[in-house]
C-alpha cells in the first residue's frame, strides 16, 4: 500500500511529474494553471515537440521539451525517471487533451507510481467527454473505449463483446477510417442511436446525430474531415444469461472438452471457458491446444 500527499514536502528531494492536459482545438480552453506548470517546470516531455511547440509560443512559454512517444518510451522513460528522482520537476503532454487517454502516458505514470514519486493530474480538455455531454445520449453510466482494432477480425470481436453493454459506448475514429467502422458497426450492433462529434471546439465544430444507417448514409455522401468522437447508445434490453456453475475441479482443457462434447464448437467453447472462468481467450486456447 502506498499514499501520496501531492503536495507535502518530500525527503528525498524528488521532483514531480505532472500530467498536464492541452486544447482539443480551441487555445482558449488551456487553463491558467496548466500554463503555469509550464512555465515553472525543469523540462516538458512531449508527444510531438513541433506541434507543442506552437503551443508554448503562443502563452510565451520558454521551457525545454523533450519528445515523449510510443516510439521511444522505451528510451525515456529511465531519462525521465532519473530527472525526477534528481529533482526536476517534468510536464508531460499529449498533442491534445488528457494525456494516457489513447495517448502516450501510461507507462511513465506507472514507472513513476512504482517508485513512489509524486504524480499529479491537471483537469483540462477532454474530447470523449466534451462529446458525450452534447450527444443527447444518455450520458451516464458510460463506457469509454477508445480506438477499435484496425483488424477486421479482432475488431468484430470486440464488437461482440461490447454488444450487451448497457452503458453509452465512447469511441474514438480518424476521418479515413469512418466509414468502415460505421459498417462494423451497424453490423454488430444494430441500428442505435449515435451522434458523431467532429472537430470539437474549432472552428468547424460539428453533431451529426441520428440511428446508425442514418449517419453512415451521412458518411457515404459528404466530404469525411476531422477526427471524430462516437457516442453510441448502450443495449436497452442485454440478454439475461443464468450464471453456469463452474466445477473448478476439472481442468481448463477439460472444461473446454466437456462443453465441446455437449455439442458446442470448438471456438466457442474456448470462449465460454475463458469468460465463466474471467481468463484471457487466447490463454485458454493455448491451454487446450497445448501450446
Amino acid at each position: 500500500m502506498e499514499t501520496q500527499q501531492s503536495f507535502a514536502p518530500r525527503g528525498d528531494g524528488a521532483g514531480t511529474l505532472y500530467l498536464v492536459p492541452t486544447p482539443i482545438g480551441n487555445l482558449q480552453d488551456m487553463t491558467f494553471r496548466a500554463v503555469g506548470i509550464l512555465k515553472s517546470v525543469a523540462l516538458i516531455a512531449a508527444e510531438d515537440t513541433r506541434n507543442t511547440q506552437k503551443l508554448l509560443n503562443h502563452f510565451e512559454i520558454k521551457t525545454k521539451q523533450i519528445s515523449f512517444h510510443e516510439h521511444n518510451s522505451t528510451e525515456r522513460i529511465p531519462q525521465l525517471i532519473a530527472k525526477l528522482q534528481q529533482g526536476e520537476d517534468i510536464a508531460q503532454v499529449s498533442d491534445a487533451g488528457m494525456p494516457s487517454i489513447s495517448d502516450p502516458g501510461q507507462d511513465l505514470v506507472a514507472e513513476a507510481v512504482r517508485l513512489g514519486l509524486t504524480v499529479v493530474p491537471l483537469p483540462g480538455a477532454n474530447a470523449a467527454l466534451t462529446a458525450l455531454i452534447a450527444s443527447g445520449i444518455t450520458p451516464q453510466p458510460f463506457y469509454f473505449y477508445g480506438f477499435l482494432n484496425r483488424k477486421k477480425s479482432e475488431q468484430k470481436q470486440e464488437i461482440q463483446e461490447l454488444v450487451q453493454r448497457p452503458e453509452t459506448l465512447i469511441f474514438y475514429e480518424a476521418p479515413h477510417r469512418l466509414k468502415e467502422t460505421l459498417k462494423a458497426l451497424l453490423n454488430g450492433f444494430g441500428d442505435r442511436q449515435v451522434a458523431l462529434c467532429r472537430e470539437l471546439t474549432k472552428r468547424h465544430e460539428e453533431f451529426i446525430r441520428g440511428s446508425l444507417s442514418e449517419v453512415l448514409d451521412w458518411a457515404t455522401s459528404s466530404e469525411i474531415r476531422g477526427e471524430f468522437v462516437i457516442v453510441l447508445a448502450g443495449n436497452d434490453h442485454p440478454e439475461e444469461t443464468e450464471m453456469a456453475t463452474i466445477d473448478l475441479s476439472i481442468s481448463v482443457p477439460e472444461h473446454v472438452q466437456q462443453l465441446i462434447d455437449e455439442g458446442a464448437r470448438t471456438n466457442d467453447a474456448i470462449k465460454q471457458v475463458a469468460k465463466l472462468r474471467n481468463l484471457k481467450r487466447q490463454d485458454v486456447y493455448n491451454e487446450f491446444h497445448g501450446i
